[in-house]
């Protein structure tokens, strides 16, 4: 049934602070530990050689002259089976030992889960676990707090120095040659050099990295160091030679510096098109006077359109505008024009308050040349929420479609995720960030031309591209920072507003899967950091298209660029002679900035209906509850998960893990309904609670369930969004650090209802910080008067080490018996007689 705006969400308060329920059965299997012979035979002449060195030389200086030792000051690599728990635990009782990062890397047969984590030891620190490491070989047990460090020695893979193969990935070192290659006779190339981060001792390194920059012809552009997320790095020019030599791993110049942890081309921003311009009719522009509430990081918009004259407010920090010609506006016009009006094809309401839009890509769609992209984010974010005066005091919702095109997601948290995610906790953000998109073509097999795909079956060909999008799923991975932990991630879904007659009109490009739902060719895919479900949800990107292109043997495709065949409409830079302009786009960044919208109805829908009452919940707990409420009704798409079990499979039924496993990957918890995330209906009632949990604590909201369900065998559902921010302290880089979850609520039998088949798997959707489930059933319920579902959420134990501050939760449940019309008046007449008697 449709959405009824008279019908809001409801309310539920949660129950006070209980301790947790314990033995959860839940946790990660134990990985196999290696034995002690085989572990002495791998590490034993590593630590003897350290122990021989520091018994003649305590500072250790004989070992900085050998780059390949265990040495004070240097980065260090533990290659561990486990968890990052152990590991983290193991490493808080050395003084002197350092988390500096962690990453997953694939697996293997033998190791379904291996971790890395790099650590920065100094002299006493080396010697501490050259102990731990003789007293574990000897068999003695482990002295108080060291417990942990028994698991690391026994689960250890590989320990070896950070060098110039780390500092530099594969794909980096890529995009490095094929700028020195392309260098067009340019003398430098910029780069970005993030250091090892070091509490103390900073400056050193940095004059250091600067001194070698310099006595290589180079010059040091920009530095910034932000201590709350660990971070300092430098923005640099080298001679293309130098680049080269870095680009083969060369271990010389700042390749060489143990301060130095990562090289990389400077970060490229992710860029749209607007084709397909029509002339626009002027029209008066409406008054829109409310205080924002939504921040637009991006670029330059077109501000004194008509369409978007009195719904911004431009705060140009950094200067960008008067280096921004018209015409190159695109992509910040086309993101408020989203954001403000929707797609233009569906002619919506536009937004009741401002937005304020901060540029941070200027010429041509690029960020500043001379700034880090970290410092840009950063500096924009403090300057709206900062102390002192800041500018846009009552902002909740950022809208970031952009990304760095240059650094796919690799299992590392990149610096501006890391970024996005101390800020969502400090200030009370909830970060919509968009998943990326990849353009590039790709190959389907068993097509040898235009004709044979065009006419080829519908479920065929959409079959076919799913499976060659399969095939090269670890080349899609999502775009920084989309691994943000505590932001929603958007993918585009595979749809618009099209009229499928105008649709028919199109005949240059193919429609790749039909009426089935799906992500867009070009969304990028997940898993997220620590496995999570990423992307988070879809929202509409276009019914992308597909450009043929030639090739002896088989076909390749190209995502098309969306237009007003397949497109979202959007209100365009005036170009080619037109004064006003209205054209079409495509992607996850207009993916994204329809949740910043439907994250801002929302909000909008909580103030009318609970005023003040909503307002003095504070940034936190609005920016967690509009999280858990902008993906609440999100779905596997009608078709889609089907398409991807039957193409990549794996068929073996028993393995349906791995299914779902590959279907989150395209789709992550599914397509959003907006509509449906803003208001209930007759036949369906969405309640909201939010809360904070301390410690191995947990709490219970209590859900009314209506009488008119009961006795009635008619599909029914029950399906709950709990949504969270985890605190990242300073240094820490243990993302796992806070977890939350709903326990299996106890009242499923009497309303006959098991958890649904098409949804992530439970494993899988306790790894980030939006836990979903979806309980369904066909069967009669068996309802008595006043009767409650208990929802517990519930905080494991923190992982790395406890976390003291209390955690903010947002909590939705829906519960809907299609064309049962008295389900939303029942329950919201029994909330009003708890209010009555609570008053």
């Amino acid at each position: 049934m449709a959405s009824d705006p008279d019908k809001p969400l409801l309310r539920l308060v949660p129950g006070p602070e209980r301790d947790r329920l314990r033995g959860s059965p839940n946790g990660p299997r134990r990985p196999e530990p290696f034995s002690q012979s085989l572990q002495a035979e791998r590490f034993g002449p590593k630590f003897q050689r350290l122990g021989d060195v520091l018994s003649r030389d305590a500072s250790g200086m004989e070992l900085r002259n050998d780059p390949s030792a265990l040495a004070p000051e240097r980065l260090l690599v533990f290659e561990l089976r486990g968890s990052v728990a152990s590991f983290a635990q193991a490493i808080r009782h050395v003084p002197g030992l350092d988390l500096v990062d962690e990453f997953d890397v694939e697996g293997d047969a033998d190791d379904k889960n291996p971790v890395a984590y790099l650590l920065v030891p100094d002299a006493s620190a080396l010697r501490q676990m050259l102990s731990l490491w003789e007293r574990w070989q000897r068999g003695e047990p482990p002295q108080r707090n060291f417990t942990a460090w028994r698991d690391v020695f026994a689960l250890l893979r590989a320990l070896r120095v950070w060098g110039p193969q780390d500092r530099v990935d594969p794909i980096d070192a890529l995009t490095l040659a094929d700028l020195a290659a392309d260098s067009s006779g340019a003398e430098f190339l910029r780069l970005e050099v993030e250091l090892v981060f070091r509490p103390r001792g900073g400056d050193r390194a940095e004059k250091e990295v600067a001194g070698t920059v310099e006595a290589q012809s180079g010059r040091v552009i920009a530095t910034r160091r932000i201590e709350e997320i660990a971070y300092h790095a430098m923005l640099v020019d080298l001679p293309v030679g130098v680049v080269r030599d870095i680009a083969q791993h060369a271990a010389t110049g700042i390749l060489a510096l143990d301060s130095v942890m990562y090289v990389r081309p400077q970060s490229l921003a992710t860029s749209i098109d607007i084709s397909d311009l029509e002339d626009r009719q002027p029209r008066q522009p409406g008054n829109n006077p409310g205080v924002p509430i939504l921040a637009l990081l991006d670029g330059v918009p077109v501000a004194a359109d008509q369409r978007l004259a009195r719904h911004l407010i431009v705060e140009d920090l950094f200067d960008l505008e008067p280096e921004t010609l018209v015409a190159d506006r695109v992509h910040g016009t086309a993101m408020a024009s989203l954001i403000v009006h929707g797609d233009l094809n569906l002619q919506e309401a536009p937004l009741r308050r401002n937005i304020h839009v901060v540029p941070v890509m200027g010429a041509r769609g690029w960020f500043p040349s001379d700034r880090l992209v970290i410092d840009l984010i950063h500096t924009a974010v403090e300057a709206m929420r900062g102390g002192g005066d800041p500018s846009a005091p009552d902002i909740v919702i950022v809208n970031l479609s952009v990304g760095n095109a240059l650094r796919p997601f690799q299992g590392s948290m990149s610096a501006w995720a890391r970024l996005l995610d101390r800020l969502a906790y400090r200030f009370g953000l909830l970060f919509v960030v968009s998943a990326g998109n990849r353009q590039e073509k790709f190959a389907i097999p068993g097509y040898g031309s235009l004709t044979a795909f065009e006419d080829a079956d519908t479920d065929e060909r959409a079959r076919k591209v799913v499976a060659a999008l399969g095939r090269i799923v670890a080349d899609r991975r999502l775009l920084s920072p989309a691994e943000t932990v505590n932001g929603l991630t958007v993918g585009a879904l595979n749809s618009d507003a099209i009229p499928d007659t105008q649709r028919q009109a199109a005949s240059r490009n193919i429609d790749p899967y039909g009426d089935r739902g799906m992500s867009n060719p070009s969304s990028t895919l997940g898993p997220g950091f620590a496995n999570a479900v990423k992307p988070d949800v879809l929202f509409p990107g276009s019914r992308e298209h597909l450009q043929v292109l030639g090739n002896p043997s088989h076909i390749e495709v190209r995502p098309a660029r969306g237009s007003r065949f397949a497109g979202l409409k959007v209100v365009a830079p005036p170009r080619d002679g037109l004064v006003a302009a209205d054209g079409w786009t495509n992607g996850t960044s207009a993916a994204a900035a329809l949740a910043s919208r439907t994250a801002h109805r929302i909000h909008d829908a909580l103030e009318l209906a609970y005023g003040e009452d909503f307002l003095s919940l504070g940034h936190l707990q609005r920016a967690v509850l509009l999280k858990a409420l902008v993906a609440h009704t999100a779905r596997w798409p009608e078709g889609g998960a089907d398409l991807i079990r039957e193409t990549i499979g794996p068929t073996d039924g028993r393995q349906h893990v791995r299914r779902k496993d590959n279907v989150r990957r395209f789709l992550g918890f599914g397509a959003v309904r907006p509509d449906d995330a803003v208001a209930c209906a007759a036949d369906r009632a969405t309640f909201w609670a939010c809360g904070t949990l301390g410690p191995d604590k947990r709490a219970s909201v209590r859900v009314p369930v209506p009488v008119a369900i009961s006795g009635k065998a008619r599909p029914h559902a029950m399906f709950a969004s709990l949504a969270w921010f985890t605190p990242v302290s300073p240094g820490r880089k243990s993302y796992r650090a806070v977890r939350l979850k709903l326990l299996e609520p106890g009242e499923l039998g009497a309303l006959s209802m098991t958890p649904a088949p098409d949804q992530p798997d439970t494993n899988q959707t306790n790894r980030g910080t939006l836990f979903m489930r979806r309980w369904e059933g066909s069967k009669a319920p068996v309802v008595g008067e006043n009767m409650d579902v208990e929802l517990f959420v519930q905080r494991d134990p923190d992982q790395g080490g406890p976390v003291d501050d209390p955690v903010p939760f947002g909590l939705a449940v829906t519960l809907t018996m299609p064309g049962v019309v008295e389900i939303y008046d029942q329950v919201r007449q029994r909330l009003d007689l708890r209010a009555r008697a609570r008053a």
